[in-house]
C-alpha cells in the first residue's frame, strides 16, 4: 500500500462530514442572496463578497475571487444566478492552481532524502503534537520506519502529550525531558534515525510567540544542529494552523514566516468551525503549499489536501 492509499482512505467521506458546518453556513447565506434573482448583478455580488469574508476567506482573497467573477459576468453578459455557484467553484480552484496549493514536490515519497526531516512548528493548542501523531501513524502505515524528536522543551505537557501519541502510532521517540536544550535533542534524534536507517524524522518545536526574537534563534539553531547530521535538513517545516481560529491563522502565518523558512501548511480542527474558508485565504495570500487538513479528532482524519475535492465539498449544493 502507497503512501497516497494511507491518505485517500475514506477522503471524501471524510472531507464531506468535516466540512458540514462551513459548507452549511455559507449555502444558507448564498441561498438568501440569490434569492428572488434571476441574474449575477452588483447587489449579488455585494452579498457575495459578505458572505466570503465572512466565512473567513479574507478581504484580500475576497476581492480576486469578485473581480473574476465579475469579468465572467461581462463577458457573458447575461449570467444566471443558477450558474453562479459553478462559476464560484471554477474561479476559486483555479486560484489554488495557481498559487500551487496542493502541489507536492517534496512529497516524501518523491524524495530521495533519507531520513526526510519534517520540522513541525506553531503555536500552542492548533494540535502541533496531535498532527505530528497522525502523521506518524500515516507514514508507518505505509511502511516508512519513522522517529520523532521531542524538541519542544519548554513544556512539559508537550513531551508528555508526545510520548502517548508515539506510544498509540508505535513509533521511537527522543527525548531528553523539560528544561534541555531543544537543539541538543534535535542532534541526538538525527543521530539515532541515521543509525536506525529511519526513513521519516518529524521534529516537534517549542511553539511561543511572545518573543520572537528566542523563537527565530531557537529555530535557527536547530536547523544549524540538524544539518551537521544531515545536510539539507530539514527538507519541510510544516506549520500547522488551527482552522477554527480564522483570521488569527493569517496572523500566525506572517509570524511564522518571518522568523522560520516555512514551506508548507496543514490546516486542522475544520470539522469544529464555519471557518474553513480560511484554507482558501491563507493559501492564496502566502502562496504556501496547504499539504494537510485535518477534518477530525480520530487517528486517521488528516487528509492530504486535494484542492478540487475540497472546493467541490465547500460549495457543494
Amino acid at each position: 500500500m502507497g503512501l497516497f492509499d494511507i491518505f485517500s482512505k475514506n477522503k471524501e467521506e471524510k472531507l464531506d462530514k468535516g466540512l458540514t458546518k462551513t459548507r452549511s453556513s455559507f449555502l444558507s447565506k448564498f441561498s438568501k442572496a440569490v434569492a428572488g434573482r434571476s441574474r449575477v448583478d452588483a447587489i449579488v455580488l455585494d452579498e457575495l463578497e459578505e458572505i466570503l469574508i465572512s466565512s473567513d476567506v479574507g478581504v484580500a482573497t475576497t476581492i480576486k475571487i469578485i473581480k473574476r467573477i465579475e469579468d465572467r459576468v461581462a463577458r457573458d453578459k447575461y449570467l444566471g444566478t443558477e450558474e453562479l455557484n459553478r462559476i464560484l467553484r471554477e474561479e476559486v480552484t483555479a486560484l489554488l492552481f495557481e498559487n500551487k496549493a496542493g502541489d507536492f514536490s517534496g512529497i516524501l515519497s518523491e524524495s530521495n532524502e533519507r531520513p526526510y526531516v519534517i520540522m513541525v512548528v506553531g503555536v500552542n493548542g492548533v494540535g502541533k503534537t496531535t498532527s505530528i501523531g497522525k502523521l506518524a501513524h500515516k507514514f508507518k502505515l505505509a511502511g516508512k520506519k519513522v522517529v520523532l524528536g521531542a524538541a519542544d522543551t519548554f513544556r512539559a505537557a508537550a513531551v508528555d502529550q508526545l510520548t502517548i501519541w508515539s506510544e498509540r502510532a508505535g513509533v521511537p521517540m527522543v527525548s531528553q525531558g523539560m528544561g534541555v536544550d531543544p537543539a541538543s535533542v534535535a542532534y541526538e534524534t538525527l543521530e539515532y534515525a541515521r543509525k536506525q536507517d529511519a526513513d521519516v524524522v518529524i521534529m516537534d518545536t517549542a511553539g511561543r510567540l511572545h518573543n520572537k526574537v528566542n523563537l527565530m534563534n531557537e529555530l535557527g539553531k536547530i536547523r544549524r544542529v540538524m544539518q551537521k547530521v544531515v545536510p539539507g535538513a530539514p527538507h519541510e517545516v510544516l506549520l500547522i494552523l488551527d482552522g477554527s481560529t480564522g483570521q488569527n491563522a493569517f496572523e500566525q502565518v506572517r509570524q511564522f514566516v518571518s522568523v522560520t523558512e516555512v514551506n508548507a501548511l496543514a490546516i486542522t480542527k475544520l470539522d469544529g468551525t464555519a471557518k474553513g474558508g480560511v484554507v482558501i485565504g491563507v493559501s492564496d495570500q502566502f502562496s504556501i503549499p496547504v499539504k494537510y487538513i485535518g477534518v477530525g479528532e480520530h487517528i486517521d482524519d488528516l487528509q492530504i489536501f486535494d484542492r478540487e475535492a475540497f472546493v467541490e465539498t465547500l460549495f457543494q449544493s
